[in-house]
């Protein structure tokens, strides 16, 4: 073998690395939204509420440093903590900190569940209306100290929520032919809503 191409594959094997190196460092946090992406790129990030500021190397350590969440964008660490979903050929949206790894894919893309005990399909293209949730225990096997996860777990489709709401809401106001009855009616299309005093 030619003693010239050990310098030169070392130096491919250095300057690959290095880039991956320099890659990672500036890659987006998961769980933060396009138009913070500046505010998490600094070495020192304050705390959105001003409380704190930490280092980078905290951000999503699965450690609440900060009330608001704004260290935890992509864990359930914080309580207060949203994660955004970028859903891909769908809807971006937020979801409840608390959602993150809980085994249930609420984002479409499935970036929610990212400690790797759970594989949520992309049904983004698909109009993101399909839940992927682990209905059975996971199976752990450690052979010569590997660990493997293996899950099998059901796809259902779920209903557009908004669809059926606004139907269900729709043939109830239908029905309201006594107008002292309508409160009542639209009382029992919201049921988590606190009740209102009708004057």
């Amino acid at each position: 073998m030619d003693t010239t191409f050990h310098p030169l594959l070392s130096a491919c094997f250095l300057l690959a690395t290095s880039l991956a190196t320099v890659h990672s460092s500036i890659s987006t946090p998961l769980g933060v939204h396009p138009l913070d992406e500046k505010y998490f790129a600094s070495e020192v990030i304050k705390c959105k509420d001003g409380s704190k500021a930490f280092t980078r190397q905290r951000l999503n350590d699965n450690f609440c440093d900060c009330v608001d969440g704004t260290d935890e964008p992509g864990t359930s660490a914080c309580p207060m903590g949203k994660f955004y979903c970028r859903n891909l050929g769908s809807t971006p949206q937020f979801i409840f900190s608390s959602r993150v790894n809980d085994r249930v894919c609420d984002c479409c893309d499935g970036s929610d569940e990212n400690d790797g005990s759970i594989r949520c399909p992309n049904t983004c293209v698909m109009g993101g209306n399909v839940l992927y949730q682990s209905d059975r225990s996971f199976s752990f096997s450690t052979n010569n100290d590997h660990s493997s996860v293996s899950d099998v777990g059901n796809i259902y489709v779920k209903e557009t929520k908004k669809g059926k709401n606004l139907d269900d809401l729709i043939q109830k106001l239908k029905g309201a032919d006594n107008p002292s009855a309508l409160p009542h009616r639209l009382r029992a299309g919201f049921p988590d809503v606190p009740k209102v005093r009708w004057i």
